[in-house]
């Protein structure tokens, strides 16, 4: 799993003390994706006052700035941060809990813009060699916000992106940086299962589109039990069904929603193709029908090899060898970094955000608060990545 690591000498005190305010201030004040406007405000004020060569407003709310390297013409990296908040209530209890009710920043968003603005800091003073563009992206949570900043066309010429998200099972020091699968895709379907209503005292007057949506969840069941390889982490949850507004009538139609996730491009494909499968065979079964629709969500995120070096690098440099650490199990939570991924070589992190005396809170929780310490490992992580893989790809 990664040991803590000693971490006092990361940042300078002044900068630390600066990024956690700045921390505190985000929290207190979170905002929806897409509807980040104060907090893009706020960031874009922080950037503004580091000697960068540019900044600007992108995608609505986001933000991008870029850091000039010592050699123009070596290839650019990037360093990303996201900006935004859930619809939750906050529990914790903090002294810089949330003031806009029903809205917090339970993702630890907080802390990643904070420490991104930290990873600027210090490019912007031991400056890489060759540029790096700093990223604020909003509208994470949606999965909106990376093919936004995409179409903004900002990332044009960048050879290769990092980032992060903080991680409540690890301590604070602990960083983990491994190739290959480190978030699935997530994508999202649903159903309308179309039959005949009738009085339900004769059902056999009509075509029940209930027992028919029963049947579609039962089977829903053997796509990764029967499809998948057993060694393959995958997922198919049916998440509502709505139909029928008495008990005593049978209703024309039933819909079921529900998430696919998948942690390679195949079984992704398996996923959509035995979903509408299933539920196409099962309603005819029944004498009734289904249209299928599938949304697609963020693909799986595949670290490259390359570039979880040059992470893995700057961590044992910074924390030592016993820092890094590793995933025990699938993570089959969705992420959209992964729409960087697939065109751009790069690396995400899982940042360990957990005080000694904390307890490991789940993400999306009203009680979850990843610790201040994690701040400046991620600043620092971050900005060390960035130099070490600016410095091999201008080799």
């Amino acid at each position: 799993m990664g040991q803590p690591a000693k971490t006092p000498d990361l940042c300078p005190p002044e900068l630390v003390h600066q990024l956690v305010q700045l921390r505190h201030d985000l929290h207190r004040r979170p905002e929806l994706s897409l509807k980040e406007t104060k907090t893009a405000q706020r960031l874009y004020d922080e950037m503004t006052r580091l000697p960068v060569e540019t900044v600007e407003r992108v995608a609505g709310t986001g933000i991008v700035a870029r850091i000039a390297g010592r050699d123009r013409d070596a290839p650019c990296v990037a360093v990303r941060g996201d900006i935004d908040a859930l619809p939750i209530r906050e529990e914790t209890g903090v002294s810089f809990s949330s003031i806009n009710d029903g809205v917090m920043h339970a993702c630890g968003h907080d802390v990643h813009a904070s420490w991104t603005v930290g990873a600027a800091h210090l490019l912007a003073h031991d400056r890489p060699a060759g540029d790096v563009l700093i990223l604020l992206q909003p509208g994470e949570e949606t999965g909106r916000g990376a093919p936004l900043i995409i179409g903004a066309g900002v990332l044009d010429g960048v050879a290769a992106i990092f980032g992060g998200h903080v991680d409540m099972r690890f301590p604070v020091g602990c960083v983990v940086a491994q190739p290959g699968n480190v978030a699935a895709s997530a994508d999202e379907f649903r159903i309308e299962v179309k039959g005949l209503g009738s009085h339900a005292a004769r059902p056999h007057e009509g075509k029940d589109p209930i027992v028919a949506a029963a049947a579609v969840v039962t089977a829903l069941q053997t796509v990764v039990s029967r499809k998948i390889p057993p060694g393959v982490p995958a997922v198919v949850t049916v998440g509502s069904i709505k139909g029928g507004a008495a008990p005593n009538v049978i209703p024309d139609s039933v819909s079921l929603t529900g998430t696919l996730r998948a942690t390679l491009p195949a079984i992704r494909e398996t996923l959509h193709t035995e979903v509408r499968l299933v539920a196409r065979e099962v309603t005819a079964a029944h004498g009734t029908s289904a249209h299928v629709e599938i949304t697609d969500g963020t693909p799986p995120l595949l670290n490259d090899p390359d570039c979880v070096a040059w992470a893995r690098d700057a961590i044992e440099r910074l924390l030592g060898p016993e820092a890094l650490g590793s995933l025990t199990e699938p993570n089959l939570g969705g992420e959209d970094f992964a729409h960087y991924l697939d065109l751009i070589p790069g690396c995400f992190l899982r940042i360990g955000s957990r005080e000694p005396d904390q307890e490991p809170i789940a993400a999306h929780t009203s009680r979850f608060l990843p610790a201040d310490g994690a701040i400046s490992v991620g600043a620092a992580v971050l900005a060390e990545t960035a130099r070490r893989a600016s410095r091999a790809l201008a080799s």
